[in-house]
């Protein structure tokens, strides 16, 4: 299931064929019964309402969750941005050694992180994030060692630059985690079952028309597909784009 939602186009087609089943098991059933009473009919409808309403605000509450969740994503790119171009220009505090050498590793380091938003492979995934993790390394040593030589107000800015530079990589990492949890997948999708199997048992006999059957599955396969899309950091099309990353990578002095 969580290999599922990472592609949105599987949700889509998974959702839309196993919704459509739904609804024709329950046109097999109400085929299979006598014809029911008006008022039997009356509490079928009443049924089919709730359950509906009910899946249209669970859709709507993964809906939201999604979509924070994408702010979120965003805000922290631009987080991320910012606390790098403060610690590029911080580094002039530091010796001029320690300072050339602070700017080429973040200049590395912006490369990773556009890197880290672009990738969708998780073999190169791998290898950003192993990369990105040296670099972690070295530039803090970068800013240590003139730290514990000099240790003026100055000097600890600098330092104090950096470890917001390292912290917000964490926040971002911890954010692209942050997805819509399975339980509340599982638990949409067999609502959407319960509501097309519903809606083909309580149609009157002889009245089932297959384009009527369809729009029910098709429209709630879109909605999770949209959901799917805005929830998958790497897999949908609606991504979150480094565009202040690169707006500062190309913004800073040439090597």
């Amino acid at each position: 299931m969580n290999q599922i939602v990472r592609y949105p186009q599987l949700v889509l087609v998974l959702c839309l064929v196993t919704l459509w089943l739904a609804a024709q098991i329950g046109v097999y059933f109400r085929k299979r019964r006598p014809n029911p009473e008006e008022a039997e009919r009356e509490d079928s409808g009443v049924v089919v309402t709730a359950t509906l309403t009910l899946l249209a605000l669970i859709i709507g509450f993964s809906f939201s969750m999604a979509s924070s969740r994408y702010d979120q994503r965003k805000n922290l790119e631009e987080s991320e941005a910012n606390a790098i171009g403060t610690e590029y220009v911080r580094a002039d505090f530091l010796p001029a050694a320690d300072a050339a050498r602070v700017r080429t590793l973040l200049r590395n380091y912006i490369d990773q992180r556009v890197l880290f938003y672009e990738t969708r492979d998780d073999r190169q995934l791998r290898q950003i994030d192993a990369t990105t993790a040296q670099l972690d390394a070295d530039l803090w040593s970068a800013v240590q060692a003139p730290a514990a030589a000099q240790p003026t107000p100055l000097v600890a800015l600098t330092v104090s630059g950096m470890n917001d530079v390292l912290n917000s990589r964490g926040y971002t990492q911890a954010a692209w985690l942050n997805r819509i949890p399975l339980a509340a997948w599982g638990l949409m999708t067999a609502i959407a079952i319960c509501c097309n199997l519903l809606i083909g048992y309580g149609g009157r006999r002889g009245e089932a028309k297959p384009i009527l059957l369809l729009v029910l599955p098709l429209t709630v396969s879109i909605s999770f597909f949209l959901i799917a899309n805005i929830d998958s950091p790497r897999g949908g099309v609606v991504r979150v784009h480094p565009q202040n990353l690169a707006g500062l990578s190309k913004s800073l002095p040439a090597r």
